[in-house]
């Protein structure tokens, strides 16, 4: 991430005037430069984020208590769903079961604050100013991404639906287990994932559902290991089957392997997005997390195998996230800010503690908040792999 204040005249003098000795002169062009960094930051933690492609929007006024209706979203009769939900920051995702009506949602602030030293301002350097902007942003990304992830990975490890096989209702689990796990990730596996994904998402009756409610999985969070696994794609042959030795039943087509080679690895696979991220693998920071949440993670049905544990040390295994998108069940509700103007939902103010000793201290800074919380109200929106 990296942002850049333009050096034009104006910009110029109002990050010399922040650095003024008079207190008054310093105070409103800080508010000024305040009006203009908050939707700078919105818009960056909008687009650099990763769980905003996952969440949906949900805007509040400032100070009301955010409430959804499941009734109208299930459009079902009477009963409970289950929904993942943190009441504070940082906080453990619970499973919270709700009946038919308003489900009042919690919500939490995340804030941060910078400063830096007048004589920079004074000095007009707009790259000390822009690295303050940028350390802002980065603080509050972090924290975003943290709590979102959170709530995605419990509702995965704790998700279970019924459906019905041969006349009985069954309860699935929304994990499985890759076909070959010393192999890595194989078309397969995908294919496993699509098939389970429209099992449990029959209608009320067992039937098939309207086809608009939901286009099965949109998007396949990977680490780079598996993104790997997929460039290799251009030369090593694909074969679930099987023969003996070195013989191989079906090959990649020829043409399908320059595609890949040329692109550099597949972006989709059956209409399924491949998203990378870096937070996944064995070790990393949402593998470790999700081998945290519940027994479920222990459960790991295996058609060859029984029931396998998921490790998350080095050498053990890693999940692979798949997402339906369609389906608009993973929620952020946020809070609009009442003199941010307009639909501003992130608030910058000058950072008065510096003011309070006058000109004994040469620092100028800002804090910036905002409301929002993470949800997931449907867990048939989200399915896993383990490797």
């Amino acid at each position: 991430m990296k942002l850049k204040l333009k050096n034009t005249p104006e910009q110029v003098e109002l990050v010399k005037a922040m650095g003024s000795r008079d207190s008054s002169v310093s105070r409103e062009a800080s508010e000024a430069f305040a009006a203009f960094l908050g939707p700078v930051i919105q818009k960056v933690l909008y687009t650099a984020g990763t769980a905003s492609q996952i969440f949906v929007d949900s805007a509040f006024d400032e100070d009301d208590s955010p409430s959804y209706p499941l009734d109208l979203y299930y459009g079902e009769g009477p009963g409970y769903v289950s929904v993942w939900s943190q009441h504070m920051a940082g906080g453990l995702p619970t499973s919270q079961v709700e009946g038919m009506k308003e489900l009042k949602i919690a919500t939490y602030r995340l804030d941060s604050a910078v400063s830096f030293n007048k004589r920079y301002a004074r000095r007009a350097r707009l790259d000390i100013v822009s690295k303050a902007i940028e350390r802002m942003a980065q603080e509050i990304l972090v924290k975003q991404e943290r709590n979102a992830w959170a709530v995605i990975l419990r509702a995965l490890a704790e998700a279970s639906t019924d459906h019905t096989v041969a006349g009985a209702t069954t309860a699935q689990d929304h994990l499985l287990m890759a076909a070959d796990v010393a192999k890595g990730f194989q078309l397969a596996d995908l294919n496993a994932m699509m098939t389970l994904n429209k099992r449990i998402n029959e209608s009320f009756s067992s039937n098939t559902p309207i086809a608009p409610y939901s286009t099965g999985i949109t998007d396949l969070y990977v680490s780079p290991e598996v993104k790997e696994s997929i460039r290799a794609f251009a030369y090593n042959p694909l074969n679930t089957t099987g023969g003996a030795g070195a013989l191989y039943d079906q090959t990649l087509p020829d043409n399908i392997r320059s595609d890949i080679y040329n692109q550099a690895g597949m972006q989709s696979i059956y209409g399924v997005n491949i998203v990378e991220l870096v937070e996944f693998g064995v070790g990393k920071k949402y593998n470790t997390l999700f081998s945290t949440f519940g027994s479920v993670t222990t459960d790991v049905d295996d058609a060859t195998a029984g029931n396998q544990a998921f490790s998350a040390a080095a050498g053990g295994n890693q999940i692979l996230v798949g997402i339906d998108n369609s389906r608009g069940a993973f929620i952020r509700p946020v809070a609009r800010q009442h003199d941010s103007g307009g639909d501003g939902t992130f608030r910058a103010l000058p950072d008065e503690q510096f003011n309070m000793y006058g000109a004994r201290v040469e620092k100028t800074g800002f804090y910036g908040f905002l409301e929002e919380g993470r949800i997931c109200i449907d867990a048939r929106a989200i399915m896993g792999l383990i490797l």
